[in-house]
């Protein structure tokens, strides 16, 4: 019997590329806390003007800009809530993907040590 080694990891570049594709940032209370004390708002505010249902209807999901990119994206490859980005955020590419990331994502391919 032998152990599978083959998974990889990866390591961001901070392209920005992910936040440019549609569909919904799933956010959590405690990241609408974090979010909305991070750009001084208050949460009821920030939940109207900054968040929306997500297709599911279950959760909140931060609003799009008019191109389907990050409402938070700033520029090329800025985020602007950096410090307190959701964990879907955090999570991409190593904890979930999404159809056809690899043909948009720069991330650096890092092998499984062993």
């Amino acid at each position: 019997m032998s152990l599978d080694t083959s998974k990889v990891s990866y390591l961001c570049q901070r392209c920005g590329n992910c936040c440019r594709w549609p569909g919904d940032v799933i956010v959590t209370p405690a990241e609408v806390d974090a979010i909305a004390r991070h750009v001084g708002m208050e949460v009821d505010e920030f939940i109207q003007t900054r968040t929306r249902l997500s297709a599911n209807r279950k959760h909140l999901s931060i609003i799009d800009k008019g191109d389907g990119s990050c409402f938070y994206l700033e520029g090329q490859n800025s985020c602007l809530i950096q410090p307190v980005k959701p964990a879907q955020c955090s999570g991409f590419p190593n904890a979930w993907q999404f159809p056809g990331w690899r043909d948009v994502c720069e991330a650096i391919e890092i092998p499984a040590k062993g």
